[in-house]
């Protein structure tokens, strides 16, 4: 049961740095998807990236303690969870009509 419960508490700790990333760009890091006259698709890369710094740190954390061996499927398992989330609810996907 307690592992159930760190791996959501994971999963919504790299959401939340996934979406501080999307609203504060601390890489400025974007791709352009779709380009045309009317319209501009782009993806902000900066919400993945810090969802994985905060991903290592993690790993950092349960290395220091002993504990990566355990720990560090369940961790895997939340980043995944939280990837998938993150990019089913499409909030890194910016359009731009002009």
């Amino acid at each position: 049961m307690k592992k159930v419960i760190s791996i959501v508490l994971q999963t919504i700790l790299l959401l939340i740095a996934y979406i501080v990333g999307l609203f504060l760009h601390p890489f400025h890091i974007t791709q352009v998807l779709i380009s045309s006259p009317a319209v501009t698709r782009t993806f902000v890369w900066d919400g993945i990236l810090l969802m994985l710094t905060a991903y290592v740190l993690i790993l950092l954390i349960e290395a220091a303690r002993k504990r990566l061996p355990t720990s560090a499927a369940g961790s895997t398992i939340a980043l995944v969870l939280a990837a998938i989330l993150a990019l089913a609810s499409k909030l890194g996907f910016v359009t731009q009509l002009r």
